[in-house]
């Protein structure tokens, strides 16, 4: 329990190597697979983590602002994660940026 209140602290922080080795530490078991993320949906990840705004997002893949609003809803349920940071940070700690 210890370890997953200290991710989920990492991860609201942005501390993305702090995150990257108590994930290391936690190991494969209940750590989210990236793998599982549609193609557009590591697109979207990718865009989130260099900092972009929806806005940005919406324009640079040519969709609307609702659906980038979507796939970050998806993203984050399937991360298991709950801001746009913590998803940020799983990126980087990942290799999707």
């Amino acid at each position: 329990m210890e370890l997953d209140a200290a991710r989920d602290t990492f991860a609201r922080l942005g501390a993305v190597s702090d995150l990257a080795r108590t994930e290391r530490m936690i190991g494969e078991v209940g750590v989210p697979d990236s793998g599982r993320l549609s193609r557009r949906e590591r697109e979207v990840l990718r865009l989130v983590a260099a900092g972009k705004s929806n806005q940005a997002i919406a324009a640079e893949l040519t969709i609307s602002d609702r659906t980038v609003e979507r796939h970050l809803s998806n993203i984050f349920v399937k991360l298991g994660v709950a801001s746009r940071t913590a998803a940020a940070a799983y990126a980087f700690a990942h290799g999707i940026h």
